[in-house]
C-alpha cells in the first residue's frame, strides 16, 4: 500500500477549477476538490495498474481573504472587501473544507501593502497599442490584485518534513509554478515518489527533471470525452 500525501496550492486550484469545471458554490467546490484529489488514489480508473494507494492527508494551502477598505482607481469608489461576495464565498469555502476528513488547512498571510486594483493584461496591451484610450477604460477592466506570503514556504516545509520523517511514500502536488523545486529535490533524494499535477496549465519543460511524473486527473480542455467533474 502506497501512502500518499496530496498538497494543493489553493489559489492555483480555484483559478484552474473555475476554468475547467465552472463556478460553483463553496460547498460544491469543496466536494469537488475532495473528489478530484481522490482520483489520484484510484489508479484503476485512471488506467494505471500499480500498488493500491492510501491517503495520508490532503494539505490545502491558501490565505484568508482581505478585510481592507480600498478605492477603485477609475471610479474613486470606496470598497469594503470584507463585505464583498468573494470574501463571503472564501470564508464559507474554508469552513466546508474544515469539515472534511483528513484535510489540513495551512494558512499563509496576505501582503496587505500590495492590495489594490490593476489593469487586466489584455487591457494594458490595448492601451499600449492605442487600440483604446484612457477615456475608454471601464470599471470591469480592472482586477483586484493581492499578493500572498508564506504559502510557498509552508508547502516547502511540509514536503521536507514528510520526506525527512518518512511519513509517506508519495507526494502529489497540485500547483503550477516552479517554487517547489528545491523541496521536490530533497523529497526525491529521500526516496519519495514526487508527482506534479498542473491541471493542464502550461509548465516549463525543465521541470520534468525535478519530478517523477506529471499527471492531471481530468480531461484536457477541448476533449470530446465527458468528465463527471464538469457536471454542474
Amino acid at each position: 500500500m502506497i501512502k500518499t500525501a496530496i498538497m494543493v496550492d489553493g489559489g492555483f486550484y480555484n483559478k484552474r477549477a473555475n476554468y475547467l469545471f465552472g463556478m460553483k458554490s463553496p460547498k460544491d467546490r469543496a466536494n469537488e476538490l475532495i473528489t478530484y484529489c481522490n482520483r489520484h488514489l484510484d489508479d484503476e480508473k485512471m488506467g494505471n495498474h500499480k500498488e493500491p494507494k492510501s491517503l495520508y492527508r490532503i494539505f490545502y494551502y491558501d490565505c484568508p481573504p482581505s478585510e481592507r477598505t480600498i478605492m477603485h482607481p477609475l471610479t474613486s469608489q470606496t470598497i469594503d472587501l470584507s463585505r464583498s461576495a468573494q470574501y463571503r464565498w472564501t470564508k464559507d469555502f474554508f469552513a466546508e473544507l474544515c469539515k472534511k476528513r483528513k484535510v489540513a488547512l495551512r494558512m499563509g498571510e496576505l501582503l496587505e501593502s500590495t492590495v489594490g486594483y490593476v489593469l487586466k493584461p489584455d487591457v494594458t496591451k490595448k492601451l499600449c497599442n492605442r487600440t483604446i484610450t484612457i477615456d475608454g477604460l471601464k470599471e470591469a477592466d480592472f482586477v483586484l490584485d493581492i499578493q500572498q506570503k508564506g504559502v510557498d514556504m509552508r508547502i516547502g516545509l511540509d514536503i521536507a518534513s514528510l520526506a525527512q520523517k518518512q511519513l509517506v511514500d508519495q507526494i502529489i502536488l497540485i500547483a503550477g509554478d516552479s517554487d517547489f523545486v528545491p523541496a521536490a529535490k530533497h523529497a526525491r533524494r529521500e526516496g519519495i515518489d514526487f508527482i506534479l499535477d498542473p491541471m493542464w496549465h502550461t509548465i516549463k519543460p525543465s521541470l520534468n527533471e525535478h519530478i517523477d511524473g506529471l499527471h492531471t486527473c481530468t480531461q484536457k480542455p477541448g476533449s470530446d470525452k465527458k468528465d463527471p467533474l464538469n457536471i454542474k
